[in-house]
């Protein structure tokens, strides 16, 4: 029996997201609760798959079933598909089994030709609708199936309007339309070289492969990469007869919410443009109204939309996005989703849901993505500021957050120019799918048209990135590079802020403030997170600031305190290149002798800052030549200070020279080559806790003491031996007992294979992922995000394994480390800490493994402790209230 890949909506349902996708999905599954879906059939995301392996072809099993289905939509619509008297059009749409706004293609409109609009001008008596559809089509089909580009055909709509006298599309009429859809097929004749297709057959293959093909597109492989959606999921292909929102006065498109998803509030939210398109809501065209200008017009489509809200949100017990349609005065429903949210939005909806009886505690966790905590930080300005500033106009505030930098016009112009270290604003007319990399260089979007509901809106909120949308006021020239608003001309490179909350524009630069987490909502998620979760999360910091920010946040210690950080500061570089510079181990432990105080003292102030919790504290780590001097007066001042000439201060510092430091003198390598170096660290760990828990007698600080960079066992014992028995002094001289342990980093391969040796001379293993993926992959953290897209493209890489662990090679040795370590030493403790501790899909990786803590910088501690909880919960045999 032959393989099947296309579905009837009546033949699916809300559990078949994978075969589906899940736009196929809810079709399937509002069409089985009975509510008024235009009917049609889902091509499964195993179609795209197939096509992808048949070298992007539909092959002939996969087109028999689809025209099997399109018979099957005949029947159910009693048209037929391209005939003259009663004919059938469709959508085409994608839908992947994770939802991606905007990343994918759609054509509406389908089945259309020269005959069969001038059938349904006649048949409807509405002529001007008919041409509507036609032109539309055209533009659409184009620009998805032909990659023509949309902005041929804006132009030759802009002449018209001109032509014409008028402003809106909606003000042309039915020879206008006509006049355009010929102008429209000359414009793709033009480009093409061929006419346009008018059998609807072909126009549905082409459409299918359209969709298929959009799936590989780069906006939607940037997504991918920024959502942890794996490429090979593929996308469903949706075709569904059309519900036509153009027909005049008493139809419409719109896109509703169950809930607001800017705020969380239990309010039902929903936009509408009357006597237009679903792609002119979400694409921002015109600005739409609130729903409740049809509550008087309209009282009983509100009520039944009003209805079918609340159905969907407690059928699918989450808030829901939904797209509708009235035509004619007759409601339809296109789409239901779960709906992206800014983060103080998913944490309200989440705990406000738990206490409505409709989730649990494990389902309300489960439905926030940590990644989008972020957000909750992000900054707000500065209010004295903003009595002051010059507000220059408002528009609708699609995102929270402020923003504030030079303008940009174009998502090319933002990407560059952020890269070379500018804060800039993208400024658009309305922003489209292929903005969003420049929409993620910015540091927020302000467009002039579109809605709560916009492109801009909907994919500024779920990157956290702050929006300004539908500013009306403003005045665009996007040739010339300027637009005009509050009676001024701002140009490329001016300066503006905006408020993502409020809506308001500001003239010129505001301070941003940080953000905070003075949220009842967030800290009981929080506190239901810790609840859960079983792995303990530390934070990255290296300065009492960075700690209390980190303990604020929730961490449980410190996991990684990089001790060469401290050296950088004023009054204690000159001293370091004094030690580095000199000739012999009496001069190095003079130099080390001055440096000793202070780094005992940015010790104290860690260990203060944890008040008791675990602080480990690596050794120095990297080679000797990233602190010697380079500017002559600075080469000078070092020669003076150690009685030696310029040339022989150059001649040393040369000699530190290596052609491949990160594998060179570095880390537990300087301990060997210079033990005082180690002796007077661990005498500034030691001093500085039996200081503080003299101070705060209630406190039981333990120093963790990680030795970085081994590879062979008997480094670290060489260097743990220097630890121990300087240690031991110290706190035989202070006549106190005091515990403290000594373990490694984890970061060369070799490591991994002999993890058991190591671990019979280590109280713990610190992962240092980093350095790990570095090694494994002989990959230059430094230098490979050069060829990274080009790995990307080719489909050899799918994400950064800087940023995302590579479970299937790092995480295989990681996983080795602890298979052998564990039974070698049965008190071995082990976390992680490289950037890899914040992201949640290493965090869930992690937790399976069984590691002890990740940790992670100060601001991503949230992050981890929601992403730990929810690896817990999924990892867990235990049923919970899905």
């Amino acid at each position: 029996m032959a393989k099947k890949y296309v579905y009837l909506f009546s033949e699916g349902n809300a559990n078949m997201r994978e075969i589906l996708g899940g736009k196929g999905a809810n079709l399937a599954e509002m069409t089985n609760l009975g509510l008024p879906v235009p009917q049609g059939f889902t091509v499964s995301t195993e179609a795209c798959t197939q096509y992808y392996e048949d070298g992007r072809q539909i092959n002939g099993d996969i087109q028999a079933q689809i025209l099997d289905a399109v018979v099957e939509l005949e029947k159910i619509a009693g048209k037929k598909f391209g005939d003259k008297e009663n004919p059938l059009l469709v959508s085409v749409r994608s839908g992947a089994r994770a939802s991606m706004p905007g990343m994918m293609d759609t054509i509406l409109n389908l089945g259309l030709n020269e005959e069969v609009v001038e059938t349904l001008a006649k048949k409807s008596g509405n002529p001007r609708w008919a041409w509507d559809c036609y032109r539309r089509f055209i533009q659409m089909f184009s620009d998805v199936v032909m990659e023509v580009g949309k902005k041929y055909f804006e132009q030759l709509i802009d002449e018209m309007k001109e032509k014409k006298g008028v402003t809106q599309d909606v003000d042309l009429d039915a020879d206008d339309l006509k006049e355009l859809a010929f102008q429209f097929k000359e414009e793709y004749k033009s480009k093409i070289g061929e006419e346009f297709p008018s059998d609807p057959k072909v126009q549905l293959f082409e459409a299918v492969k359209a969709v298929f093909r959009s799936w590989d597109n780069p906006r939607a492989n940037v997504y991918r990469r920024d959502n942890d959606i794996p490429y090979s999921w593929g996308t469903a292909v949706n075709v569904q007869m059309m519900a036509f929102g153009n027909m005049g006065d008493t139809s419409g498109s719109g896109v509703a919410f169950t809930r607001d998803p800017a705020t969380g509030e239990n309010q039902f939210f929903a936009e509408v443009l009357m006597n237009a398109q679903g792609e002119d809501v979400v694409a921002g065209v015109r600005t739409p109204m609130h729903i409740d200008a049809i509550k008087e017009t309209m009282p009983e489509i509100y009520d039944q939309l009003l209805g079918i809200a609340h159905k969907l949100e407690n059928h699918y017990r989450d808030m829901q996005d939904m797209e509708f349609t009235i035509e004619d005065g007759k409601l339809y429903m296109l789409q239901t989703r779960n709906g992206k949210r800014t983060a103080k939005a998913a944490l309200k909806i989440a705990h406000d849901l738990v206490k409505e009886g409709k989730i649990s505690k494990e389902r309300a966790i489960l439905a926030v993505d940590p990644r989008n905590l972020d957000t909750l930080l992000h900054g707000s300005f500065d209010k004295a500021a903003v009595k002051g500033a010059t507000q220059i106009g408002k528009g609708l505030p699609a995102a929270p957050g402020a923003a504030a930098g030079k303008i940009v016009f174009s998502a090319e112009d933002a990407v560059e120019w952020a890269a070379r270290g500018e804060k800039v604003v993208l400024v658009r007319l309305e922003t489209s799918p292929e903005d969003i990399e420049g929409m993620k260089a910015a540091q927020g979007i302000l467009t002039a048209r579109g809605g709560m509901t916009s492109h801009a809106a909907v994919v500024a909120r779920g990157m956290g990135s702050c929006c300004v949308a539908g500013c009306s006021e403003l005045v665009m020239d996007e040739d010339n590079k300027t637009f005009q608003l509050g009676g001024k001309t701002y140009k490329e490179g001016d300066c503006i802020s905006f408020d993502g909350s409020t809506g308001d524009i500001y003239d010129g630069l505001l301070p941003v403030l940080d953000g905070s987490i003075e949220d009842e909502d967030f800290k009981t998620l929080m506190r239901w997170a810790d609840d859960f979760r079983t792995m303990k999360v530390r934070t990255n910091a290296d300065t009492p600031e960075d700690a209390r920010k980190a303990r604020e946040l929730g961490a449980e210690g410190i996991g990684l305190c990089r001790t060469e950080h401290m050296f950088f500061g004023e009054g204690r570089i000159d001293t370091f290149r004094e030690m580095i510079c000199s000739s012999t181990k009496e001069e190095r432990e003079e130099a080390l002798e001055k440096i000793l105080p202070m780094q005992q003292k940015d010790f104290e102030q860690l260990y203060e800052a944890l008040e008791g919790m675990p602080v480990t504290i690596r050794f120095l780590d990297p080679p000797l030549h990233e602190f010697v001097p380079t500017e002559e007066a600075d080469i000078q001042k070092l020669a003076d200070a150690k009685g030696k000439t310029v040339e022989e201060i150059k001649a040393l510092i040369q000699g530190l020279h290596e052609f491949n430091p990160m594998m060179g003198h570095r880390g537990c390598r300087l301990a060997v080559s210079y033990p005082e170096i180690a002796v007077m660290q661990t005498r500034a760990v030691i001093r500085a806790a039996i200081a503080v828990n003299k101070s705060h007698p209630g406190w039981k600080t333990m120093p963790e003491i990680m030795i970085p960079l081994v590879g062979e066992t008997k480094e670290l014992q060489f260097v743990k031996q220097i630890v121990i028995d300087t240690a031991n002094e110290e706190i035989a001289k202070a006549g106190v007992n005091m515990s403290y342990q000594v373990g490694t980093m984890i970061e060369i391969p070799r490591a991994c294979l002999i993890a058991d040796e190591i671990a019979a001379n280590a109280d713990f293993f610190c992962f240092g992922t980093n350095d790990l993926t570095q090694m494994t992959y002989g990959f230059s953290r430094d230098d490979a995000a050069k060829f990274f897209p080009d790995y990307y493209d080719a489909k050899i890489m799918e994400n950064d394994p800087f940023a995302k662990l590579d479970q299937n090679g790092v995480g295989k040795l990681v996983k080795m480390a602890l298979d052998l370590g564990k039974p070698a030493n049965k008190d071995l403790h082990a976390g992680i800490c490289g950037e890899h501790g914040g992201d949640p899909t290493s965090v869930e990786f992690c937790n399976s493994l069984g590691l002890d803590y990740v940790s992670c910088s100060p601001f991503r501690v949230p992050i981890a402790r929601l992403a730990a909880a929810q690896a817990a919960i999924k990892q867990s045999n235990k049923k919970y209230n899905a």
